[in-house]
């Protein structure tokens, strides 16, 4: 904005003593922090000084059914929006009463869903990472809207709150170009303070983010001064209004100073120099107080605003001291939030049904949820239009439930999965998909940060509903980036559920548990076993449930039993595998009849392990099979479990087997056939162990 006189932006008087005492609040909490950090900087911290008038400007825009995404320094935002200085300093102390975690995440990092309050949902430091699921919380209104399912009076908006130096993340690039690719309601509040912690911004970046943002095309664009209040408050006003309206991005870019340390880890006087006091000249408190001045707002009436905000955060302070601290052995809670799927339901082999492969199931399943639930969609890449995925596995969606639920994405898997986050809080219910597992890296930032933490750290509030579906595996030549397994990293990371089916009458009743399921599910999806071609596979393909079949997650299942006989001669083992290692497993077992259980998991995380160990405790020898490179996966993991737990009933050690320790999988289908199990290696460490 090119004026920055107050009668160009008028304000109500009202409006500016309010917008006065809640920064004379942010102010004295900051102060109080200083003063006590003994206490206050036990756990790191960060303070909005410097950044208060424009803080409170956007918050005093929010509105009840509003959304918002705050970054870790936006305690003045919080203040703006109604939040107490006693519930922010519960979070500061991490004390058990903290509303947003209970005392399990930073000062500053909210998570609310509270009456008469926009809701602010989960989200990790915000260092860019969050305008990919702020995003999706407006890629989710922009779909509920269309689909008729919101409240046609209301007309939410989404905040996004970013530090400038977090807009050069590439994360911030996909959620600005899906912003403007589908006209999303949301504001982007940039509020550039020059400094990342210890880095100037002409050391980060090349323009600024007002300067960034004209390359998106459709992105709408306001600069304002950050120190200046009703300069900021209109200039927000606008913003708020032509995203209410119109329906469409904007980002307000604020020049603001840096009063505070970056953190109360990073001290400002290791390394500003002569910065602080140029950026002094610059505080928007006394700035703001010369403006109630100039309105005839007296000395006395100033005094008692101030005198109100001391009084708050020194009361409130002592009695933040006193709040008792969490109690230890909730320490575990809602890591995940409650299922309602828990028991089979429907008909597995409904009479007179058809065999159907497993890439038919997975799109039949898909097709159910789709009919049923007018909140669902579905988008990856090439999954819309024409194609309906590259393994066909949407095929015909998009024509039959329309472009706007079942479309492609650009090549962007960090928003394909943190957008799910976003569209989680709203009230949306995304099914994504990854095109090959080998490609799911960039996604994982958000996969980890985002989804994964975010039930826990807000202590149930925001579990992020999301089915993630990836196809993967190898299925003979698909090669290097078309072939590889994933699940050992996947199941290193708490908070997600991992599910790998391995027959369609699996892949059905799976897909419906999992998109009930209120947390992240990941589907893997072998390839291989998608139209049961690969040799050995035939048993994939099963008679097709009805469109009520539902099979709860954390159940693994006998494929195949041994005979009592042999087992009594003490001449079986189990073998505990999923996906192609059933078939492997299944084809080698032919040359010992009788003798060996195929225990298929189905579910790697939660793990059905009470199956496990009633498996391995009926034979006394073990083999625990996989795709995956052997050293370090979940497979040697499981092994090491099953050692500890059933030691006393093997008879032999737990074997392993699975692939080649190697980077990547050969193009060339004999290299592959050399790095892969197969049948015969399976049979081959059969025979070793019923030997041993």
């Amino acid at each position: 904005m090119s004026k920055d006189t107050l009668e160009d932006f008028r304000v109500d008087v009202a409006v500016l003593k309010k917008a006065y005492r809640l920064m004379i609040t942010a102010k004295t909490m900051a102060d109080t922090y200083e003063e006590n950090k003994a206490i206050c900087s036990k756990y790191v911290h960060s303070t909005s000084r410097g950044h208060e008038a424009i803080q409170l400007a956007a918050a005093f825009q929010l509105k009840p059914y509003d959304y918002a995404a705050p970054y870790y320094r936006d305690d003045s935002i919080l203040l703006g929006i109604g939040m107490q200085p006693y519930e922010l300093m519960l979070q500061l102390m991490a004390k058990a009463d903290d509303p947003f975690s209970g005392g399990r995440t930073y000062y500053g990092h909210p998570s609310l869903r509270r009456e008469g309050f926009p809701t602010i949902p989960h989200q990790s430091s915000a260092t860019g990472m969050q305008a990919i699921p702020a995003t999706g919380m407006a890629h989710g209104i922009a779909y509920l809207e269309n689909q008729g399912l919101l409240n046609a009076d209301e007309k939410p908006v989404v905040l996004c709150s970013l530090g400038d130096g977090s807009v050069t993340e590439g994360e911030v690039a996909e959620a600005f170009q899906m912003a403007v690719l589908k006209g999303l309601p949301i504001v982007y509040l940039i509020q550039d303070n020059d400094w990342g912690i210890s880095a100037t911004g002409k050391e980060m970046r090349a323009m600024d983010a007002y300067e960034y943002a004209a390359g998106f095309k459709g992105m709408e664009r306001l600069r304002v001064n950050g120190s200046d209040f009703a300069e900021s408050y209109e200039g927000m006003r606008i913003a708020f209004e032509y995203a209410r309206e119109v329906r469409k991005p904007i980002l307000v870019h604020a020049k603001v100073p840096l009063l505070g340390h970056h953190t109360s880890g990073v001290r400002r006087e290791w390394y500003r120099g002569d910065n602080l006091q140029q950026h002094s000249v610059n505080d928007p408190i006394p700035r703001l107080k010369q403006t109630l001045l100039s309105l005839d707002v007296t000395e006395d009436e100033i005094e008692a605003l101030e005198q109100e905000a001391y009084r708050t955060v020194n009361d409130d302070y002592k009695r933040a001291l006193e709040a008792p601290v969490p109690d230890p052995s909730t320490f575990n809670l809602h890591e995940f939030a409650p299922t309602p799927v828990t028991e089979e339901k429907g008909e597995r082999s409904p009479a007179g049904a058809e065999k159907a492969i497993m890439v038919d199931a997975a799109l039949h399943a898909v097709d159910d949820i789709l009919r049923t639930y007018p909140e669902a969609l579905f988008y990856g890449q090439d999954v819309g239009g024409e194609l309906g995925g590259v393994f066909r596995e949407a095929a015909l969606l998009a024509k039959k439930y329309g472009d706007a639920r079942v479309f492609n994405t650009p090549i962007q898997e960090a928003y394909i999965v943190g957008s799910t986050a976003g569209m989680s809080t709203v009230g949306a219910k995304a099914i994504v998909e990854i095109q090959f597992a080998d490609y799911i890296w960039p996604g994982m930032n958000q996969l980890v940060e985002e989804l994964s933490k975010s039930c826990y750290l807000s202590m149930g509030k925001f579990p992020v509903q999301s089915v993630i579906r990836v196809p993967i595996g190898a299925y003979g030549g698909g090669g290097p980036y078309h072939s590889g397994s994933i699940e050992s990293t996947l199941l290193t990371i708490r908070g997600i559920k991992v599910v790998y089916p391995s027959n369609a009458a699996d892949m059905k009743g799976l897909m419906k548990a999992a998109f009930l399921d209120p947390n992240p599910v990941v589907m893997l999806e072998h390839k291989g076993l998608y139209w049961s071609k690969v040799a050995g596979t035939e048993d994939a393909k099963t008679i097709e449930p009805d469109e009520n079949y539902i099979l709860p997650l954390g159940k693994a299942n006998v494929v195949q039993y041994a005979d009592d006989a042999e087992v009594k001669m003490g001449n079986s083992m189990t073998i505990i595998t999923y996906g192609m290692g059933i078939y492997w497993a299944k084809t080698a077992a032919k040359q010992f009849p009788g003798s060996i259980e195929i225990l298929d998991l189905r579910t790697l995380n939660p793990l059905d392990f009470e199956a496990v160990v009633a498996s391995v405790k009926r034979h006394g020898k073990a083999l625990v099979l996989t795709e995956e490179p052997l050293m370090n996966s979940f497979a040697e993991s499981l092994a090491g479990r099953i050692s500890k737990e059933c030691f006393q009933q093997l008879d032999a050690p737990v074997y392993t087997l699975g692939a080649a320790n190697l980077p990547a999988i050969p193009l060339n289908v004999e290299l592959e056939k050399m790095m892969l199990p197969n049948p015969d290696k399976v049979a081959s460490t059969i025979e070793e162990l019923l030997n041993y």
